[in-house]
Parts: C-alpha cells; sequence; structure tokens
C-alpha cells in the first residue's frame, strides 16, 4: 500500500505543478504534447535537451520504481521527503525544458534555410 499511495501523491502533486506553474506561459496541454517532439528532436541531435531528458527519466524511472532511497515504513515522513524532492525537482524541470523547447521551436520555425554567404 505505501509505494502505490506515495505514487499517486507523487503524481497529483506532479499534476499541481505542472498546472500552477503553467501561469501566463504555455498551457499545460501544449507542454505534454511537446513532450514527444522534444525527444525526438534531440534523438536526431536537433534539439541540446539530452541530459536533461536523461535526468527527468531517472527522475520518474525513482518515483514511480517500487525501490525507495529512503523507505517510508521505518523513517515515516522522512521516507516520503525523497519522493517529495524528485516530484517536486522533475514537475520544475519539466515546466522549465518545455518552455525552453517550445521557445526553440519558434526560434527555428523563423529561420529560413540555406547557406551563409560571406
Amino acid at each position: 500500500m505505501g509505494k502505490t499511495l506515495k505514487r499517486g501523491t507523487a503524481f497529483a502533486a506532479l499534476a499541481r505543478a505542472l498546472t500552477a506553474g503553467a501561469r501566463g506561459g504555455p498551457s499545460l496541454g501544449a507542454r505534454l504534447a511537446a513532450l514527444p517532439r522534444m525527444i525526438r528532436a534531440t534523438a536526431r541531435g536537433e534539439y541540446d535537451g539530452g541530459l536533461r531528458l536523461a535526468l527527468m527519466t531517472a527522475a520518474t524511472a525513482y518515483i514511480v520504481s517500487p525501490i525507495d532511497l529512503l523507505p517510508e515504513i521505518p523513517l515515516a515522513v522522512f521516507g516520503l521527503a525523497d519522493d517529495a524532492v524528485m516530484v517536486t525537482w522533475l514537475a520544475g524541470a519539466v515546466l522549465s525544458e518545455t518552455e525552453r523547447f517550445l521557445e526553440w521551436e519558434v526560434r527555428r520555425a523563423s529561420v529560413i534555410p540555406g547557406h551563409v554567404v560571406p
């Protein structure tokens, strides 16, 4: 029960953080829709988000993993702290990286491909 409850709480906190962080910026839907494009652009070497995507993937894996660095049962509240830190960091990383990617897409769309003539 502990890990399942914690996962639900973690994802609810992530959803709240994503929604709250979108003030004045791209909508939550636009940010989530940008994630697959961001992954593809990074995989193709067009976008420089490789390290950030790797860190977000690792944080997500840690949050959903049944293995815990600080288990909840013996450590009570402190056992939840590591997950809360990861969820908070992940929410901030997703917000900032999707905004950065969406800005990159806009700049990229305004560039006309061609050769630079000296």
